[in-house]
């Protein structure tokens, strides 16, 4: 088993709350507007600055990312048990940024939890029917190199051996070893971090309008629903989550229990904190948990172990993610200065280094004047690695922009 892993630690930086940048107090543009500090718009600042560039990012939120579905998210690294509900595209995305990660936070100036003791998929025995059905699914949707050696099997006296929290609840199961998650929090201090490492003009607490946007010599917009304006059908999912405190539990890896109407998850984090999710509601509602969610999860938590009875609960906390009408992230051209990234949904963590380094990769062509023109777009789009997230809307430079199909 493998034990929870930090990043190289080093003194840690505090966010700074405006804007700091030498170009910046000397008047000048700089290469690129970030606008959108969530988790894909803090990664895609850091590599431009990482590679010489001048950056500013601009969030509406604080420097924390506390307003951003990316604060609530359990942070899963898991393409092979998401394939049970997610396509190819999003499986693949989400195994090479699995094998990504690492390298990510060994850069970053403060140590973030990660581990990868895979993921352990269980059921109760009157939800026995969900388990063929979640096997077909992932049998479908996953690349074979997943598959090879990263579903296994598990017998009751297997599972007791690899979980032994859940010694005698469960008499079958699988076990996805190569599967991994991370502290959502700590990756976003370390990545506001690193912003301020690496010289980037930030400003927190800044909404952004459409119609008067930052002047860059390219702007990449990464903002979730805040680029609903621009992105017409972009939509929220809601999703529920409980973060509680349970001592003397112990689980070793995140857990996810099959059932057929809410599958829930249990993720360990440091410290006997567990983060608890289930809900997926159509609709950008931003109240509060509701009782029948809240009921919902800490309820199947429990049946999960009954440690979970004496836990504290910390937050029950609910956020949209942000939804294509495919389900798939998208990056969009707007023929002139702009790139649009979004619909993550509900793998951001999953799949945003890779997401985040293809845009990268695309501003930087389009700063070098690269892509002038949609000829120049589709020879681009033949020879990326991830050609299925690009699309091309000239319509309406810096407007309306038309997404993808």
């Amino acid at each position: 088993m493998n034990a929870p892993v930090m990043s190289a630690s080093r003194p840690a930086l505090q966010p700074d709350s405006g804007s700091q940048h030498s170009a910046a107090r000397a008047g000048q543009r700089p290469d690129f507007a970030v606008i959108g500090g969530g988790l894909c718009g803090r990664l895609v600042a850091w590599r431009l600055a990482g590679a010489g560039h001048r950056v500013a990012l601009y969030e509406r939120g604080d420097a924390a990312g506390s307003q951003s579905a990316a604060w609530v998210a359990a942070a899963m690294l898991a393409p092979l048990a998401e394939a049970a509900s997610a396509e190819l595209l999003i499986t693949r995305l989400g195994a090479a940024s699995l094998d990504s990660w690492p390298r990510i936070l060994a850069e970053l100036p403060q140590p973030v939890f990660f581990q990868r003791n895979g993921t352990l998929v269980v059921w109760h025995h009157s939800d026995r029917s969900e388990a063929p059905l979640f096997e077909r699914r992932l049998r479908a949707n996953a690349p074979a190199e997943l598959l090879d050696g990263g579903l296994l099997a598990l017998s009751g006296a297997q599972i007791n051996a690899a979980e032994p929290a859940l010694a005698g609840r469960f008499t079958q199961g699988w076990l996805l070893p190569h599967e991994g998650q991370l502290d959502n929090r700590q990756v976003l201090a370390a990545l506001a971090a690193g912003l301020v490492e690496r010289g980037v003009e930030t400003h927190w607490n800044t909404p952004v309008d459409d119609h008067a946007l930052p002047a860059a010599h390219v702007t990449i917009d990464c903002r979730g629903l805040g680029a609903k304006p621009v992105l017409p059908t972009l939509r929220g999912i809601r999703g529920e989550v409980a973060r509680v405190h349970a001592p003397g539990i112990g689980l070793a890896r995140p857990v996810r229990l099959l059932h057929p109407r809410y599958p829930l998850y249990v993720a360990p984090k440091q410290n006997d904190l567990y983060v608890i999710g289930a809900t997926e509601v159509e609709g950008e509602d931003m109240s509060p948990v509701s009782v029948r969610s809240a009921l919902e999860l800490l309820s199947a938590a429990f049946s999960v172990h009954p440690g979970f009875g004496e836990a504290r609960i910390l937050e029950l906390n609910a956020q949209c993610r942000p939804t294509l009408p495919d389900h798939r992230p998208a990056l969009v051209w707007d023929g002139a200065q702009t790139l649009r990234v979004n619909g993550l949904y509900r793998h951001g963590y999953m799949i945003a280094p890779e997401v985040a380094d293809e845009a990268v990769r695309f501003a930087l062509a389009l700063a070098d004047n690269k892509l002038a023109d949609a000829d120049a777009f589709t020879n681009w789009k033949q020879g990326a690695r991830w050609n299925e997230l690009f699309h091309l809307d000239h319509r309406n430079p810096r407007d309306t922009v038309r997404e993808p199909a």
